[in-house]
């Protein structure tokens, strides 16, 4: 099948059709700067990274922005509590957020534009709004109309009196309509300003995005994605001023990630919950934390758990068990193989044809996985099937024997580039991890090696009862055996 995209404005996916085509678009909102990352910062840009490699690999052109909030009531305040300026918070965290990104391998991001380097787009598009008698200035402030735009709701798919009754709006005697929004503030003394024609003050949030994503991707977005706590009133004001000021159509395509969760409640700030990104990566491998990740489907919420990141660790160990294995049978690194950077065709022809074909079926249940929505969590399920056709196939060819069939040995190589094909398209398995056991401290690894020794000497003088005890209870420990042909290797479980 074609791509399809769960679209947020029309409530149903959709075929992926960009409006200027190789070229696509996104723009996903960015954090505001004034605490370190927690780990559900990083959930949109994960995804819109790994959205932004498979239409890559799709052929696609794609440009993709993430923003800075980098001026905020929240900036401000933290900033004086820390007893320091806005900018200086700003660079910091801005720093932190950059250096988790890189970690988890978030490299497509084409411009990280920040809301202060963009004041005069803002100022054009506030004067502009005016002038089309969309917003109206009152007090050195400037507002958006709510009433003035009829389709006012229509992302959230309620009327503006529904909306209101549902949300924190900031009350002013100087709004028309409770529901109306700032687009400027007039600045307040020790706070950050700009000169404006309304006079000196700073942007509302809402506006910085409208402004920055136009300046970079045009009047019309193919993408624009979020988390599903931005649909209002942050996006749907976007929309609003945005279509009001061009009078075309925003956004094609909508996109809200589920949140992060931690127990019963989403993660946040301003809740206290969250789990600072830097921290975690102390604890868990940066592959670890983006596989958990894409684990779910991105529209689906994300119960955080260390729980649940152990059990994806082992998981992913299975993964990097195989890569030994293909590197012991193949003599070449998983990590090196040439894998196709383009969607293409799979030639099922070999002397091994049924795994050949197996290979292909995974590849197509992987690929048609992505083309629904982005369902990285079914498309991960399938490369748990492609890897035990992969080991089976090794198993039942006896490759790791001693001179296994070399046809037999290029026809598996064949299905493992299928396996780093289709990963790179999820942004993992791009550079040798070691699992558990090869992690383990030196003086381990040498007292086990002491005993896989005595046991092998048991096994050649027929002593299997001392050999099975020393399996057992090495098993016992957490340390499985593996015998193969060229000798008994362990693992942590």
């Amino acid at each position: 099948m074609a791509l399809h995209v769960y679209n947020t404005l029309t409530r149903q996916k959709e075929p992926f059709q960009p409006l200027h085509p190789p070229k696509v678009g996104i723009y996903l909102c960015g954090p505001t700067v004034y605490k370190p990352s927690h780990v559900g910062h990083m959930v949109g840009p994960v995804i819109f990274d790994t959205v932004k490699r498979f239409l890559t690999y799709l052929g696609y052109q794609v440009t993709l922005i993430v923003n800075i909030t980098d001026v905020d009531d929240k900036l401000i305040h933290e900033a004086q509590k820390q007893a320091i300026t806005v900018p200086e918070l700003a660079e910091r965290v801005t720093a932190d957020y950059r250096r988790n990104l890189e970690q988890l391998r978030v490299t497509s991001v084409d411009h990280m534009p920040r809301a202060t380097q963009h004041i005069g787009d803002i100022v054009r598009m506030i004067a502009g709004l005016i002038d089309k008698g969309f917003a109206y200035s009152a007090g050195g402030n400037v507002y958006f109309d709510v009433a003035h735009d009829p389709d006012y709701g229509k992302l959230c798919h309620r009327d503006p009196e529904q909306l209101e009754a549902g949300a924190r709006i900031e009350v002013s005697p100087l709004k028309r309509n409770p529901g109306d929004f700032a687009l400027w503030k007039a600045a307040k003394p020790d706070e950050p300003r700009w000169d404006s024609p309304w006079g000196p003050g700073r942007p509302g949030w809402h506006i910085e995005c409208s402004a920055m994503s136009m300046r970079y991707l045009g009047n019309t977005l193919d993408i624009h994605g979020g988390g599903l706590d931005l649909q209002f009133p942050h996006h749907e004001n976007e929309l609003a001023q945005s279509e009001s000021y061009t009078g075309v159509p925003f956004v094609r395509y909508w996109m809200h990630n589920g949140l992060m969760k931690v127990g019963t409640g989403k993660m946040s700030k301003s809740l206290g919950n969250e789990i600072v990104v830097s921290e975690l990566l102390k604890r868990h491998h940066h592959e670890t934390l983006r596989f958990f990740l894409l684990t779910t489907h991105y529209r689906r919420p994300i119960d955080f758990s260390e729980e649940r990141l152990e059990e994806v660790r082992r998981g992913l160990d299975n993964f990097y068990r195989f890569f030994e294995r293909f590197q012991r049978i193949t003599r070449n690194s998983f990590h090196e193989l040439p894998a196709a950077s383009q969607r293409g065709d799979f030639e099922a022809n070999g002397q091994n044809r049924e795994f050949l074909a197996e290979v292909a079926r995974h590849r197509a249940a992987f690929l048609g996985h992505m083309d629904d929505d982005f369902n990285t969590g079914g498309a991960i399920g399938v490369l748990y099937e492609l890897l035990t056709t992969l080991n089976r196939f090794t198993d039942t060819r006896h490759l790791e024997a001693d001179e296994p069939e070399p046809t037999a040995v290029l026809e598996f190589q064949r299905g493992a580039i299928v396996l780093r094909e289709l990963s790179e398209v999820l942004g993992i398995f791009d550079e040798p991890v070691a699992p558990a056991a090869t992690r383990s401290d030196e003086l381990t690894a040498r007292l086990i090696q002491v005993l896989i020794d005595l046991r092998a000497e048991a096994r050649k003088t027929k002593n299997f009862a001392l050999a099975d005890q020393i399996r057992q209870r090495l098993a016992q420990a957490g340390v499985t055996l593996e015998d193969r042909p060229a000798g008994t290797g362990w693992r942590l479980e």
